[in-house]
C-alpha cells in the first residue's frame, strides 16, 4: 500500500500507512504519551500481541509515523461484532503537539479507502460519542450513515480528563456499507416505520418485511454474555432464539445487574420472522428499542437495551436531523416501554 504523507514543517513529514510488526513498541509508547497506564484496551501496550492480532486480521491499525522517528497517531479497525466481516473503527489518537495537522483526518479517510477494501470487509461502524458532534462529522465524511443510538453508553469519567461530560454519554452507531448483499430483514410491527425509515439511508441490501406473529419454536437459546465493568454495560448477542428464550434471558440479564450493570444492550437477529415476540417479551421487562445493526450476524441485527437509572437525554448533541429522529424515536418507545 502506498503511504499518504503530510508535511508538518519544512524538515518533518508525517506518513500516514498501515501497520507493520516493527511499528508495535511504538505503539504502547504512543498511548502512554497521551493516556499513560490506562488505556482500557490493554492490546495496544503488548507489542506480541498487537502483531498477532494483526497477522490473524483481528485488529488492522493504520498509524502516522513522523520522518523524525515514532508514532505519532494510530487508528484501529477490530473485531467487535458477532460477523468477522463486519470491523468496528476506532481506538483513534493523534499526540498532543501533532493535533491540528489534519493527521486524525487522513488516518480515517485511509483506513476507509485503502485498508479496509483490501482486505474485503462487508461493513466498517463506528460507536461516535454523543458528548459532542465531531466524531460524528468525521464519520459521516468517510460515508458512514446513523442507524443506532446506544443510550448512557460510557460512564461520565472516561472523560474526565477533557472535561466534556457531565452524565454518561451516548453513542451513535454509523456504519459505511462496502459489499451489500440482498436479504431479507423482519420488522417487529411495532418497530417497522422505525427500521424503514433507518434502512431508506443505507444501501444494506435489505428487504424489509414485517416480522410474523410466531413462536421461536423448539430451537435451543444461545446466549452470549460479555460485561465492560469500567462502563457498567453487558452486551447479549443472541445466537439462537427458542422456546426456552425466557428462562435463558432471565438467567442473564439477572447475571449483569447482579454485578451493578447500569446498561444492558441485547443484540437480535434481523433475519427471523419470529422477532417480534422477542422484542415484546424484551419490552415487558423494561427494554426499548435501540435501531438496527447492518450485517451484524452476517445478516442484520437489531438492538435493544435497557438503562437502570434515567438516561441523560439532556447530554446528547447529535449532528443530523436524522440522527436527533433517531433519538426522538428511542425516547418515546423507552417512555411508552415504562409507561405499559
Amino acid at each position: 500500500m502506498t503511504p499518504v504523507f503530510i508535511d508538518i514543517s519544512p524538515d518533518e513529514k508525517v506518513a500516514v500507512d498501515i501497520f507493520r510488526p516493527g511499528d508495535a513498541t511504538d505503539v504502547g509508547e504512543l498511548f502512554r504519551a497521551v493516556y499513560g497506564e490506562d488505556y482500557p484496551v490493554k492490546l495496544v501496550y503488548e507489542p506480541e500481541g498487537l502483531v498477532g492480532a494483526f497477522e490473524r486480521q483481528e485488529n488492522i491499525p493504520t498509524v502516522a509515523r513522523s520522518s523524525k522517528g515514532g508514532l505519532v497517531g494510530y487508528v484501529s479497525l477490530f473485531r467487535s461484532a458477532p460477523s468477522k466481516t463486519v470491523y468496528e473503527g476506532g481506538q483513534g489518537l493523534v499526540r498532543a503537539d501533532y493535533r491540528k495537522h489534519g493527521i486524525a483526518r487522513a488516518m480515517n479517510r485511509y483506513f476507509a479507502e485503502e485498508v479496509a477494501p483490501l482486505y474485503g470487509v462487508d461493513a466498517v461502524f463506528g460507536e461516535a460519542v454523543c458528548n459532542h458532534p465531531y466524531m460524528q462529522k468525521a464519520w459521516a465524511n468517510e460515508g458512514a450513515v446513523e442507524t443506532a443510538l446506544e443510550v448512557d453508553l460510557m460512564p461520565a469519567e472516561a472523560y474526565a480528563r477533557e472535561g466534556s461530560a457531565r452524565g454518561r454519554v451516548a453513542s451513535l452507531h454509523m456504519t459505511r456499507m462496502y459489499r451489500p448483499a440482498d436479504h431479507t430483514v423482519y420488522a417487529p410491527e411495532r418497530y417497522e416505520k422505525a427500521i424503514r425509515f433507518i434502512y431508506a439511508g443505507i444501501n444494506t441490501g435489505a428487504c424489509v418485511a414485517r416480522a410474523e406473529n410466531i413462536a421461536p419454536g423448539a430451537r435451543h437459546t444461545s446466549i452470549e454474555s460479555r460485561v465492560f465493568e469500567f462502563a457498567s454495560v453487558a452486551r447479549l448477542t443472541v445466537w439462537e432464539a427458542g422456546a426456552d428464550f425466557a428462562d435463558a434471558f432471565e438467567h442473564y440479564e439477572a447475571e449483569a445487574l447482579g454485578r451493578g450493570m447500569i446498561v444492558v444492550q441485547v443484540w437480535l437477529n434481523l433475519s427471523w420472522p419470529w422477532i417480534g415476540q422477542l422484542t415484546e417479551y424484551l419490552r415487558g421487562r423494561g427494554y426499548f428499542f435501540g435501531g438496527v445493526l447492518p450485517r451484524w450476524f452476517g445478516a442484520d441485527g437489531l438492538l435493544m437495551q435497557k438503562v437502570t437509572v434515567r438516561p441523560n437525554w439532556e447530554g446528547i448533541r447529535l449532528y443530523s436531523e436524522k440522527a436527533q429522529k433517531i433519538c426522538d424515536i428511542i425516547r418515546e418507545d423507552r417512555r411508552m416501554t415504562l409507561s405499559s
